[in-house]
């Protein structure tokens, strides 16, 4: 029994020395290769990508410090255009008079006083079409107020516009990214496959690596995207809020100037 044994385990290792001679060398470069080319890091999955991979990379990698930028700069104008509003609002309503409205407009040097410094200026230039008796002064027409109010939307949008200069941006790019990580993943994919045909093995471990290479651009593509439609979202809603706000700031006027007896 231990003869056969012994005989048996004798041929198995004459076996594999025949295989070992028959392979050469080159099974020693295959193992090392494979061993070599398993990445085992983030890092290591980037810089082992393709030209097409890494080339996608960095237009994400551009696309990320533009969208970081535009959410940066808007998020302090933003907040600041929205603290002056809100705080002219409260202080609004306590106006006696179109001349004292004027005046702590012009001090919170903000939306509100662009709005006023228009009110105001279409008043000066314009003549009011009621001419002033013994028993009232002079008054505008409801036609002119309908101007007025014209002229004081459009000023409205106007500023909402300012404010929301690259907004839009951030949309743009919330939108795109995940395009352009999608296309790195399919050239990543298709390579990893020619590489796998081109070598004639197919096992997981050949296939892995091409693979996780190749879904890091999307992987990037989601960290760009991410950020930036979530900003987009906020963003609009404070441009929203502060359009409604300034709105009102003009109806308030129209009424102001009806108290006063302009209208």
């Amino acid at each position: 029994m231990v003869r056969r044994a012994s005989g048996r385990s004798g041929d198995l290792s004459a076996l594999i020395r025949m295989a070992e001679q028959a392979l050469g060398s080159d099974s020693h470069l295959f193992l090392l290769q494979i061993g070599q080319g398993v990445p085992s890091s983030p890092m290591q999955l980037v810089t082992n990508s393709t030209g097409a991979t890494k080339i996608v990379l960095v237009i994400l990698v551009v696309l990320s410090l533009i969208s970081w930028g535009i959410i940066f700069a808007k998020w302090y104008e933003l907040r600041r255009a929205a603290r002056i509003t809100h705080s002219f609002a409260h202080e609004f309503a306590g106006a006696r008079s179109v001349e004292s409205a004027a005046e702590m407009a012009r001090r919170s040097n903000g939306p509100p006083a662009t709005i006023m410094e228009r009110a105001m200026r279409f008043m000066e230039e314009t003549t009011p079409a009621l001419h002033g008796t013994s028993e009232r002064v002079a008054r505008f027409s409801g036609a002119q107020v309908e101007a007025l109010q014209l002229v004081l939307d459009a000023e409205t949008t106007a500023e909402r516009d300012r404010l929301g200069r690259w907004v839009p941006s951030l949309a743009t790019i919330g939108s795109v990214s995940p395009l352009i990580g999608l296309l790195g993943t399919v050239l990543g994919v298709i390579d990893a496959f020619v590489g796998i045909a081109s070598k004639g093995s197919g096992n997981i471990g050949a296939v892995a690596p091409g693979v996780a290479e190749a879904l890091i651009a999307t992987a990037a593509a989601l960290s760009v995207a991410i950020p930036a439609v979530f900003a987009y979202n906020i963003y609009a809603a404070r441009l929203n809020k502060i359009e409604g706000e300034l709105e009102s700031f003009g109806s308030e006027l129209i009424a102001l100037m009806v108290r006063e007896g302009m209208i």
